[in-house]
């Protein structure tokens, strides 16, 4: 046997996986990821990553709101790890409760309808902690948030809603068809080639384009009074996670976070300091943000997994800030500054 078929042989036999999403934040770097661990890999989008070359041995431009296009790129896959959705900052989940329960819902049913048709191994979802309750997150010193507090429900209007929605149609579809589930419950992910403005960017995106673009000494807004915290994970500990719950064996949702509860007053004083700017922060109690207080209870995912993400917050904000830095330095000082 020469040396092409041996090559050939050896792809033959690693299997395909499908991300979709795979033109965002966290399908980017999961492409990458899985190219890394030896998979063959189908990334589908509507639009190409944004920032750097995808590592997917097939790219496909499709609206997965349309269930032949949900069809024709889980045909041949092994595993479906769904990250397509349509989200952003609070600012815009706050404002597009609408457009992103009809855009989500329809590509979470068409997607798992289509995985089902295909007969596809596993199918993992990626959900968010806007699915639980509000009033367990009315105060900065929350409370680590399990598992099963999702119920009884009163999750964030909108993409929350659809969210824990599409999880129960998880357990449906696993219970009825035998369409083998997993569900991950993402705790705010940040790191470098992700969305730092424009309106869907996240809070450590957004802060660092702030202090990047601000004047030294100079003044940064933070929406809000600061005092509401969160947990925030760096996107290689994120990426790993997935693909940890994807191999388990464990079908109910899982959270995937850090349990490192920082304000966003802390958050900006962190991103500062990677800067090495001096920067002080104006408040502006008019705009959206969020719930009080959210943080990851890491227990279940710490018995299931043996694992769990570890980079701490401090190290992660560097390549992150000097990354979209380096994206900023066109920009003159001051401007990019108003999105959260």
């Amino acid at each position: 046997m020469n040396q092409m078929n041996q090559i050939h042989m050896s792809n033959a036999l690693k299997p395909w996986a499908l991300v979709t999403g795979a033109g965002g934040f966290i399908g980017h770097h999961l492409v990458s990821y899985l190219k890394a661990e030896g998979y063959r890999v189908r990334g589908v989008d509507i639009k190409m990553p944004e920032y750097g070359r995808t590592d997917a041995d097939e790219f496909l431009l499709l609206d997965l709101r349309e269930l032949k296009n949900c069809q024709a790129c889980t045909a041949g896959m092994d595993l479906v790890y769904h990250l397509a959705a349509d989200m952003g900052g609070i600012g815009y989940i706050t404002a597009s409760h609408a457009g992103i329960a009809h855009n989500n819902s329809l590509m979470n049913l068409y997607m798992l309808e289509a995985a089902r048709g295909h007969d596809v191994g596993r199918f993992l979802f990626s959900s968010s902690a806007c699915v639980y309750p509000h009033g367990l997150q009315t105060s900065p010193d929350v409370t680590p948030l399990r598992e099963e507090d999702a119920f009884p429900a009163e999750p964030e209007e909108g993409y929350g809603l659809e969210k824990l929605y599409a999880e129960k149609l998880c357990q449906y579809y696993m219970e009825d068809y035998g369409l083998r589930t997993r569900v991950v419950r993402f705790h705010n992910v940040y790191g470098p080639l992700g969305t730092y403005d424009g309106g869907r960017e996240k809070a450590p995106a957004a802060m660092c384009r702030k202090v990047a673009c601000a004047h030294s000494p100079g003044t940064i807004e933070v929406w809000g009074d600061g005092k509401q915290s969160r947990s925030f994970m760096y996107i290689d500990d994120c990426v790993e996670g997935i693909h940890r719950i994807m191999q388990s064996d464990y079908e109910n949702p899982l959270n995937l976070g850090t349990d490192e509860l920082v304000n966003i007053d802390e958050l900006a004083d962190i991103v500062i300091a990677a800067s090495g700017k001096t920067i002080t922060l104006v408040h502006d109690l008019t705009k959206p943000q969020g719930v009080r207080g959210r943080n990851s209870d890491n227990t279940r995912l710490r018995t299931v997994l043996h694992w769990e993400p570890k980079l701490a917050l401090r190290q992660g904000i560097v390549p992150t800030y000097h990354w979209i830095a380096s994206q900023t330095a066109h920009a003159a000082p001051g401007a990019m500054v108003a999105a959260e």
